[in-house]
């Protein structure tokens, strides 16, 4: 389901420094999952720069066609 076009439309977005999304290819739908423990080092105009950055890949994907669910790994 991971397009070539999905694949340059999420590489045209550039992330937040020290912030990484992780794109998993579920067969019928992505999962674009974000890393808690990153999410937390970050202050706070930063974590509003990486929420906005996930809804830019969100936005981008669904625009070529995927069915996209965003996720963040669990802390303790």
């Amino acid at each position: 389901m991971y397009t070539d076009d999905m694949q340059k439309a999420f590489r045209s977005i550039t992330p937040p420094k020290n912030f990484r999304l992780q794109i998993i290819d579920n067969e019928h739908f992505l999962t674009v999952k974000a890393s808690e423990k990153d999410f937390l080092n970050l202050y706070h105009d930063d974590k509003i720069e990486a929420f906005q950055y996930m809804l830019k890949v969100k936005q981008a994907l669904e625009e070529n066609g995927a069915i996209v669910l965003l996720v963040r790994d669990g802390g303790k």
